[in-house]
Protein backbone atom coordinates (compact mmCIF):
# COMPACT_ATOMS: atom_id res chain seq x y z
CA UNK A 1 0.00 0.00 0.00
CA UNK A 2 1.37 3.35 -1.17
CA UNK A 3 1.89 5.65 1.98
CA UNK A 4 0.56 9.05 2.12
CA UNK A 5 2.91 11.60 3.68
CA UNK A 6 0.86 12.83 6.97
CA UNK A 7 2.30 16.13 7.59
CA UNK A 8 0.50 17.06 4.27
CA UNK A 9 -2.30 14.58 4.51
CA UNK A 10 -4.47 16.73 7.28
CA UNK A 11 -7.05 18.29 5.23
CA UNK A 12 -6.16 21.44 6.41
CA UNK A 13 -2.86 21.29 5.34
CA UNK A 14 -3.56 19.58 2.14
CA UNK A 15 -5.83 22.83 1.52
CA UNK A 16 -2.57 25.06 2.35
CA UNK A 17 0.01 23.30 0.56
CA UNK A 18 -2.91 22.66 -3.02
CA UNK A 19 -3.37 26.62 -2.69
CA UNK A 20 0.68 27.31 -2.11
CA UNK A 21 1.30 24.71 -4.90
CA UNK A 22 -0.62 26.84 -7.86
CA UNK A 23 1.84 29.71 -7.38
CA UNK A 24 4.78 30.26 -9.73
CA UNK A 25 8.40 29.00 -8.22
CA UNK A 26 9.47 32.01 -6.45
CA UNK A 27 6.40 33.46 -5.74
CA UNK A 28 4.06 34.54 -2.50
CA UNK A 29 1.12 34.91 -0.83
CA UNK A 30 0.30 37.12 1.84
CA UNK A 31 -1.27 35.04 5.06
CA UNK A 32 -4.27 37.37 5.19
CA UNK A 33 -4.62 36.52 1.21
CA UNK A 34 -4.17 32.75 1.98
CA UNK A 35 -6.73 33.56 5.09
CA UNK A 36 -9.54 34.61 2.85
CA UNK A 37 -9.18 31.87 0.61
CA UNK A 38 -9.33 28.94 2.72
CA UNK A 39 -11.74 30.91 4.91
CA UNK A 40 -9.85 29.50 7.91
CA UNK A 41 -9.13 31.50 11.10
CA UNK A 42 -5.90 33.39 11.86
CA UNK A 43 -5.36 30.45 14.46
CA UNK A 44 -5.99 27.72 12.80
CA UNK A 45 -3.97 28.27 9.38
CA UNK A 46 -0.91 29.83 11.81
CA UNK A 47 -1.01 26.54 13.48
CA UNK A 48 -1.34 24.31 10.23
CA UNK A 49 1.45 26.32 8.58
CA UNK A 50 3.99 25.79 12.05
CA UNK A 51 3.73 22.31 11.17
CA UNK A 52 4.30 23.03 7.50
CA UNK A 53 7.30 25.44 8.01
CA UNK A 54 8.80 22.70 10.63
CA UNK A 55 8.70 20.29 7.44
CA UNK A 56 10.32 22.67 5.55
CA UNK A 57 7.14 22.34 3.50
CA UNK A 58 6.42 25.98 3.68
CA UNK A 59 9.01 28.97 3.97
CA UNK A 60 7.03 32.21 5.84
CA UNK A 61 8.95 35.60 5.18
CA UNK A 62 8.05 38.32 7.73
CA UNK A 63 8.48 41.63 6.18
CA UNK A 64 7.22 45.47 6.01
CA UNK A 65 5.34 47.61 4.04
CA UNK A 66 5.78 50.79 5.20
CA UNK A 67 4.89 50.53 8.29
CA UNK A 68 2.61 47.71 8.68
CA UNK A 69 3.63 44.11 9.25
CA UNK A 70 3.19 41.22 6.06
CA UNK A 71 3.91 37.75 6.15
CA UNK A 72 4.58 36.39 2.90
CA UNK A 73 4.06 32.60 2.22
CA UNK A 74 5.28 29.87 -0.37
CA UNK A 75 6.10 26.36 -0.98
CA UNK A 76 10.00 25.57 -0.86
CA UNK A 77 11.43 23.41 -3.09
CA UNK A 78 11.10 20.25 -0.48
CA UNK A 79 7.07 21.48 -0.27
CA UNK A 80 6.48 21.31 -3.57
CA UNK A 81 8.22 18.14 -4.11
CA UNK A 82 6.13 16.65 -1.39
CA UNK A 83 3.61 17.93 -2.79
CA UNK A 84 3.52 16.08 -6.15
CA UNK A 85 4.99 13.14 -4.33
CA UNK A 86 1.26 12.80 -2.35
CA UNK A 87 -0.63 13.65 -5.54
CA UNK A 88 1.15 10.70 -6.96
CA UNK A 89 0.93 8.67 -3.93
CA UNK A 90 -2.90 9.53 -3.93
CA UNK A 91 -3.58 8.49 -7.27
CA UNK A 92 -2.23 5.40 -7.38
CA UNK A 93 -3.71 4.85 -4.55
CA UNK A 94 -6.96 5.67 -6.03
CA UNK A 95 -6.08 3.14 -9.12
CA UNK A 96 -5.11 0.35 -6.70
CA UNK A 97 -1.76 0.02 -7.61
CA UNK A 98 0.26 -1.68 -4.67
Amino acid sequence: MTDLDPVIHAQARLRIVAALATLDEGESITFPRLQELLDMTAGNLSTHLRKLEDADYVVVEKAHAGRTPVTYLALTKRGRRAFEDYTDALRALLEGAP
